[in-house]
This record gives structure tokens, sequence and C-alpha cells, in this order.
């Protein structure tokens, strides 16, 4: 990888302007003093309570006025806000979540993958990454840790948590309403409403949000946009306190996403399965087909200045239904300790139709639907022994199961060719875990956790190959007119045990301050590969990857909560490493898909967070994160040229070597207690490769520089508030995802363009 000057100009930038998180959820200070320090984050990462400068793990945690300041309605806006931290999309499944923290992240978009992130809601994790790009409103905070937390948060926790948090019921009458319109058509409205039935004994709470735009992306074959947006969300919370130490809440959610198809930007070259030549004319389109971004060869994929793409095969609709249920139990100051039980159950279903060579030419598109469901269980206890030792301790069982098709017309390879997938796959897990603390001396805490945890698979999996004319949207779509012979069933049952701890040393050196150093081992589920192509793709299950993460570390408050200094340095050895092989074979017309434990990679960094109060009202923030994540052993077989190379030395894949942040917020009060804020950032993240295992030139995707600012007046009750608010206001315009796959094409996403807006809030 190429070096430049900008790393260490970020480095002199970052130490003028140091925050430690690109946002707070924030607490009133402590009575008595005057709020003029940095104030308090309380977070939940260690499954309690507690302020974020008293838990040894690099968090970050992005606060609920934040997300609201700035629009955010998807986790996906939060990229690049966070150091080491990735938060993406693969190009032709953008409701597909892709986490990777610390160069660890998802490796595959159908479900049979697995994450390595897990996403958290209240206490319940997301299983499944389509759909967990959530959608944020009435967000209490969202809380991103950092390196493995298995011995907590179970298995597929190898990259870290991003654990969500939303707004409680408080018992008391209140609510907000708040409406938003900006450029691209936008229009949100959201509000929430609580109002307690008994007095101090039941309370319901309600909120939702409906959010639409049109899309950027403009299609060459009828000259309309790609990639509107339109969803629908609402949540119900019902709170019963029969007495102090029990709390019941139920909640339960439903959101309904009627969006555009998928938009796959057709980067292709000269003599490629799906190139298709610039300024030519298909199918009755109204404007020419674009120039495709990765038309140089050998070299990353630029950006234009006007989106394009094409759809001219299949309807403008991916459509997802999810409904979420949660029952919390918490009863404390029992004999067995504080004690929290958590129901959840979740399904989905997912519709949706791609043009897969965006285009007007009609080459290739697919239908696909997934219904998937899961429910899980956690009893958990937090308990003390005398003033020197406490735990968490408890039992966690999880269940999914998911039924997947995909019917692929593959007419680029030869007219009439169909290829017909279907997946189900069922998956049991169940651990055990502990997480102590003890204190040996004055100011010293050893930690000790361990998991221990056993996963089972039952999968299925089928292929059949041939010749089709019924069009995907028929009755009729999944028939054959020819049904070519040996068609693919592989697949079976497995299981594994495993076990994962985590060690630690912290150390108060004063109020506020906090040093430490751990050792965490964490794993990620096996499994069987579902997309297939020939029998060796499925008919062998893959197995667990591991990893060992080393971490140091540094919390400290200074000049009287007038400087906050965040530093964390780590060192991830990886092994049997999950790598997904995904390639086209034009001889036999075949895509394939397999994934290997072939590999064993090194990586190593830190993330340097900090905050400043210089004067009254105003606070500069600033991060720097580096990141060197390489394999360490990795023989790569292509099984298209059927040759080794070796890949040791080579970058992992969405692990970009420095990001940074700087930002200031004024708060500027007015006379009778109104006030205006002011808030910009400047976010950078480095080059970085996008799937593609050998790290081709095509797969780089550009360095990014956003600048996002907002200025909100605010009345003097604080009832009421209008704000304007931009994102990407340079309107840069940049590559966010590309796969590259040669003789067929790359697969090409791009970032938002300039996105700004009004917004007015009121609280009652």
């Amino acid at each position: 990888m190429k070096t430049n000057t900008a790393p260490r100009l970020l480095a002199g930038l970052s130490l003028l302007a140091l925050s430690a998180s690109p946002a707070f959820a924030r607490e009133a200070a402590p009575a008595g003093e005057a709020d003029t320090g940095i104030q308090e984050i309380v977070v939940t990462a260690q499954k309690k309570a507690e302020n974020i400068q008293s838990v040894p793990i690099s968090i970050a945690a992005v606060g609920g006025e934040t997300l609201k300041a700035y629009n955010v309605t998807t986790l996906q806006a939060l990229q690049g806000t966070v150091p080491n931290v990735q938060i993406d999309n693969f190009a032709n499944t953008p409701n597909n979540a892709v986490f990777t923290i610390r160069g660890i992240g998802v490796i595959e978009p159908d479900p049979y993958a697995g994450n390595t992130v897990s996403i958290v809601v209240d206490g319940v994790p997301q299983f499944f990454s389509m759909g967990a790009l959530l959608d944020t409103y009435d967000t209490g905070r969202v809380e991103i840790l950092r390196g493995p937390q298995g011995t907590l948060f179970g298995a597929n926790t190898t990259g870290g948590v991003v654990n969500v948090v939303t707004n409680q019921p408080t018992g008391e009458f209140g609510g907000e309403v708040r409406a938003t319109y900006g450029n691209w058509d936008r229009f949100d409205i959201n509000g929430s409403i609580e109002a307690p039935i008994v007095r101090d004994k039941l309370s319901l709470k309600v909120s939702g949000i409906h959010t639409q735009r049109k899309g950027w992306v403009t299609n060459v074959w009828n000259g309309e946009d790609m990639g509107r947006k339109n969803v629908n969300a609402v949540r119900g919370q019902l709170m019963f306190t029969p007495n102090s130490d029990v709390k019941i809440t139920l909640q339960g959610e439903y959101v309904g996403a009627r969006n555009g198809a998928p938009v796959v930007v057709n980067g292709g070259l000269p003599g490629e399965a799906n190139y298709v030549p610039a300024g030519t004319f298909w199918n009755g389109a109204v404007l020419p087909m674009y120039t495709s971004p990765c038309a140089v060869p050998n070299a990353p994929c630029k950006a234009p200045d006007e989106y394009f793409s094409g759809n001219n095969e299949v309807p403008d609709k991916s459509n997802m239904t999810t409904r979420f249920g949660i029952a919390t139990i918490q009863y404390n100051n029992t004999p067995l300790g504080d004690i929290t039980a958590i129901t959840g159950y979740k399904n989905f279903t997912l519709f949706e139709y791609t043009d897969q060579d965006g285009t007007a030419k009609t080459n290739n598109a697919t239908r696909r639907r997934t219904h998937g469901w899961q429910f899980s269980q956690e009893i958990r206890s937090a308990f003390n022994v005398g003033d020197s030792f406490n735990a968490v301790a408890g039992l966690f069982f999880l269940k999914t199961n998911y039924h997947h098709y995909q019917m692929y017309h593959l007419d680029f390879a030869l007219p009439g060719l169909i290829q017909y997938n279907v997946q189900d796959q069922g998956t049991k897990s169940f651990s055990a875990f502990v997480q102590s603390y003890t204190k040996l001396a004055d100011g010293l805490k050893l930690s000790a956790g361990v998991r221990f945890t056993h996963d089972s698979i039952d999968a299925r999996s089928t292929l059949d190959l041939g010749f089709g004319s019924k069009p995907l949207t028929s009755k009729n779509w999944d028939k054959f007119d020819v049904k070519f012979p040996g068609s693919l069933d592989v697949g079976g049952k497995k299981s594994w045990d495993n076990v994962g701890w985590k060690l630690g040393l912290d150390y108060e050196l004063g109020r506020g301050q906090l040093v430490y150093a751990s050792w965490a081992r964490g794993f990620k589920s096996g499994g069987f590969t579902g997309r297939i192509g020939v029998a060796a793709d499925g008919d062998t299950p893959y197995n667990p990857e591991k990893v060992d993460t080393f971490e140091v570390g540094l919390k400290a408050d200074f000049l009287d909560r007038h400087l906050r200094l965040n530093l964390a340095a780590f060192t991830t050895n990886y092994r049997d490493m999950q790598v997904a092989q995904i390639y086209f074979d034009p001889a036999t017309n075949v895509q394939g898909n397999r994934i290997l434990n072939a590999a064993a990679s090194r990586i190593k960094g830190f993330e340097l967070e900090a905050q400043a109060i210089p004067v009254e009202g105003l606070t500069l923030r600033g991060s720097l994160a580096y990141l060197d994540a390489k394999y360490k052993e990795f023989l790569y077989f292509d099984p298209v040229s059927a040759k080794f190379t070796q890949l040791a030395g080579r970058d992992l894949q969405n692990a970009p070597r420095w990001s940074s942040t700087l930002g200031a917020n004024y708060t500027y009060k007015l006379a009778g207690g109104a006030k205006v804020v002011a808030d910009v950032s400047w976010l950078y993240t480095a080059q970085k490769f996008y799937t593609a295992v050998t790290n081709t030139p095509r797969s780089s995707v550009q360095p990014t520089y956003y600048l996002d600012a907002l200025l909100t007046f605010t009345g003097a009750d604080d009832r009421y508030s209008i704000g304007l608010w931009g994102k990407n206001l340079l309107d840069k315009r940049y590559i966010s995802t590309v796969y590259d796959s040669p003789g067929y094409m790359g697969l090409v996403g791009y970032a938002p363009p300039r996105q700004f807006g009004v917004t007015a809030g009121y609280k009652f």
C-alpha cells in the first residue's frame, strides 16, 4: 500500500482538537458541581450501567441527541465517525449490514456466512445481517465495542459489538415530534409519546418514524431515479413496575420498508462477459450507456460527477417486513443477586428483484426471497461477594431458521440460461458464561471471564441449471423449459464446542484516570456454504475461526474534566480465517461460492480519542486510528485458473490503514435561556480493498474526506427547536463498495452525494 503525508498531517491536527468519540450520551454533573467539564457517559458494555471511563475496553458512544441532530435514520449513516470501524453494505445487497471492526467483518451477504460483529438491540443479538442496518429512531445511544466480546456477548463477536439502546419508558407523561425536509425530496416525521396508565405502576410508550426520499442514481433505460427509500416503523413499549425491585418491559416493533431495487453499477472492461460499451443504446433506452467507473484497466474505479445505472429487466422493488418482540424482566435484590431475563423473537421477509448487470441490456437479473426467524433467551445474575468481588453469570439459548431462494437469469453467458438456488438452514446455540471482577488492592482490579458454547447447524442447499423463457415476474418464474441433469443437493449436520475467555487488569491512577491490559479469545461459528455452484462449494462444512486479542489502554480526564484522553493499542492473532471465495467460470458458465478456513493473519493498531473544552461553550474533538491488517499465511487456490498464489503480507479487506475525525461544537446562550448550537465534523478514511481476496486494483476503494455540519436553535424551555444540517457538504463523489470479478465485471456501489435539510422539533 502506498504511503503519503496525510497520516502525519492528521496526527498533528488530531493533537490540536481531540475527542473521545463522535458524540456522547450525556448525563448531568454530580450534585453540587458546576456543569462546566466533560460529563459522564453511561454505557452498558459489560451488561451493567457504568461510566464509560471506568470500563477497561475500547468503546465509542454516539448519543441519541446527536443521532437526531444529524438526522441519522440508519446505522450506516455512522460510517466514518468511529475510528477503526467500517459500516457498509454489499453493492447488490443494500439491506445487508457489513460491519468491520479492526479489520474483522462480514464476508458474505447471504445468511449462511454469519457475522463477526454482533448487533445487539436492547439486549437481543441480531443473528441475521439482513435488515441489521437498523432504523434509528427514539434511540438513547449506540455503543461500539472494539475487539472480541465473546465472554459477555457470545459467538460471532470476534470483531466487536454494536450495542443499540432504545429510549425506555420513564413512567412520566411526555413526548416529542420532529419533521425533516431535505434535498432528494427527503421527508421524515418521527415522534414518541408516553402515557402512564397506572401511576408508578404501568406506563405505555409508542414511538415511530416515516422516512422517504428519491434515489440519487439515474436509470439509463427510463430516465427515472434508482435507490429510493420509503420506510415506516413503529415501536410499542409497556413497562410494569409492581414494586421497587421488579420491572417488566414488553416491547414490540414493526418495520415496513418499501424501497427501490438494489442499485448495481457496471464496472466492466472490454472483453468481460457483462461489458457494455459506453454510448450504446439497448432495449429502447432513453439515455446512452454510461462510461464504466472502472474503465481504466489495472486501476481503481473512480466515481463520476453524475451517478448512472440501468434496470430494464425487473421491477424497481425491494420490500422488507420485520417484526421484533422483546420481554425483559429485571428482579433486583434477590438471594441470587440482581436477575435479568431477556426473551427475544424476530422474523423478517425480504423480497427483491435486482438487475445484476446495471445496464439497459438484457444480461442477467435475479429474483430473491428470504424468510428468517430467531428466538433467544438469556437469563443472568449480577451479584457481589463482599466488597471486593462481583460478577455477572448466566445462560443463553438461540435458535434460528431461514429459507432462501434465488432465481438467476444468466443471459450474458447463454441466452435463456437460468440457475435456481434454494437454501434451508437452522442453527441452535447454547452457552454458559461468567465474568468476574476482583479488587486485588486499592485501585487494582482483576477481571476474568469464560464462556462455553455449543453450536449446531442443519443445512441443505440445492441448485438446478437449465434453460427457461419465463420472466422473473411471471406466475411460472420457477419453471424450466429444459432442466440439465445432475442437480446439486448438498449440506449436512454439524456441531462444535468452543471455549472463549477474557483476562484483564486495570489500575486507577487517580480520579478519572485508568490504565488497563487484557487478553481476550473469541470465535466465529462454523457452517455450510448455501449459495453453491458446484458440489464442492457446499458438501463439507467450514470450521470456526478464532482470534486472540491483546490490548493495553489509557482512559484519563485532566484539568478538572476539561480534557479527556483515551488511547487503546492492540495486536490480534487471527487463525482458521473463514475466507469467502466467489468466482465465475466462463468455461462452464457456473458461478460458484465457498467459504474456506484458508488463512491466518496478524492485526495490530491503535485508537487515539479525546475531547477538550478550552473555554465555556466550546468543545473540540478529534480521533486518530491506525490499522495494520495483513495475512500471515494464505495459500490461495483459484478454481478457474487452477493456480496457487501465496497472499502472505497482503492487506485484509475493508481495513483502511488510517482513519481520523476532527470536530468542534459551540453552544451560544441567548438572553432568556434560548441557545444556538453549531457543530462541524471532518471525517477521513484511507484507501482500502473491498471484497476481492487477491486485492486487485479494481477492488481498491479510494480515500474519503467528508465535511458535515449543523446549526440548531433551541427555545428557552427546550420545548421547540429548528435546525439546518448537511452531510458531505463539499459534495464529494466516491465509490463506496466494489466487488471485482475478473471476466464477469466489477460490481460497484456509490457513496451518497451531498445531503442537506431543515428539521423542526417540539417536546411536550
